[in-house]
């Protein structure tokens, strides 16, 4: 499922106001970690992460990795932050980004 341009453009804007709500820190791709990025994809699809690594080319793995092990798909990376998709089977109208900014 690749994104169109449009798409992408949308997305980014619903992003825009959003803070990160998953930090990837200094122990990496956790089990913990892997776990609240599945409750916060379910419950609000398009979410930001931070990723604190200095190094650009371990932050791009390290979203990589994420998107991978979670389905999800990268919309924006800017600096530290990525912006990530994954639709959920039956959103949650009060917890989706996608649908509370509509």
């Amino acid at each position: 499922m690749s994104l169109s341009p449009e798409q992408r453009r949308e997305y980014r804007a619903i992003a825009h106001n959003l803070k990160p709500v998953i930090i990837v820190g200094d122990k990496g791709l956790s089990e913990g970690l892997q776990e609240e990025l599945e409750r916060a994809l379910n419950d609000h699809e398009l979410i930001k992460i931070k990723v604190a690594s200095p190094d650009r080319e371990v932050r791009r793995e390290a979203i990589e990795a994420l998107c991978e092990a979670s389905g999800a798909e990268l919309v924006q990376t800017i600096g530290k932050i990525a912006v990530i998709l994954r639709r959920a089977k039956q959103p949650n109208p009060k917890l989706s980004n996608l649908l509370r900014n509509k």
